[in-house]
């Protein structure tokens, strides 16, 4: 019989001590065959958000796993660190801050599970029920993504998305450096590089207002241009 893999689930945290043990609770009671870990890495909050994951792992120190960054790294740098401990054989990326919805797992999971697929990505444009909110985030977002498709030679809607799940044996063949947002197009352009079998799935989508604690702002949009170009070409 073939072992159930064990599915680590990696969430970067930075100043979200309002919403992040609803997140990793919402992550733990996700309809889920296998066995998971939940690995969070707090990338210098300053808002208590360490002392929240600190009492959530010492309730629950076989499924929870905390890890603390002095300063503030940025997204990628966190990512990082996590996958540094993740155990799984299959590692999927959930943010802290309610946007996306565990109940979307199963189908994320599901072409891994099946051997169809070595990466899946989210997508938030086609399918799932979403919250409507910045017409300038979705034209950047698009764009982004059709530069990214146009130096891969894939055919993604949504590169930018949060949700990404991935074979843990592809990221073992993966040498990540960007510490911010670069993080989604870095990856991105490494997997297609290896020739990696990449699906899409539909995912609910109820994205923050800035008031709300939204942090992607333009420049990240320029940053990420600008690893697009520089990990096509130069790494």
């Amino acid at each position: 019989m073939v072992p159930t893999p064990r599915l680590s689930i990696v969430v970067p945290a930075y100043n979200e001590a309002a919403t992040v043990a609803e997140a990793i609770a919402r992550a733990r009671n996700a309809p889920l065959a296998l066995s998971a870990e939940v690995i969070v890495v707090d990338d210098g909050s300053t808002d208590g958000t360490d002392r929240v994951l600190t009492r959530l792992a010492a309730g629950a120190p076989d499924t929870i796993r905390v890890f603390l960054h002095g300063t503030n790294r940025g997204k990628g740098a966190a990512v990082r660190t996590a996958l540094g401990h993740a155990r799984g054989d299959i590692v999927l990326i959930q943010d802290a801050d309610l946007e996306y919805d565990p109940r979307d797992y199963p189908l994320l999971l599901e072409p891994i599970l099946e051997n169809q697929a070595d990466v899946v990505f989210g997508n938030r444009f086609h399918g799932g029920p979403h919250r409507v909110l910045y017409f300038w985030h979705y034209v950047g977002n698009r764009l982004l993504t059709l530069l990214t498709n146009l130096v891969t030679g894939l055919n993604l809607a949504d590169m930018e998305v949060g949700y990404k799940v991935f074979r843990a044996d592809v990221l073992r063949r993966i040498t990540l450096a960007s510490d911010r947002f670069g993080f989604e197009p870095e990856i991105t352009v490494k997997v297609a590089r290896l020739g990696c079998r990449v699906y899409e799935v539909p995912i609910r989508y109820h994205g923050r207002t800035y008031e709300e604690g939204k942090k992607i702002g333009w420049r990240d949009g320029l940053a990420a241009l600008f690893h697009i170009v520089r990990f096509r070409l130069f790494d």
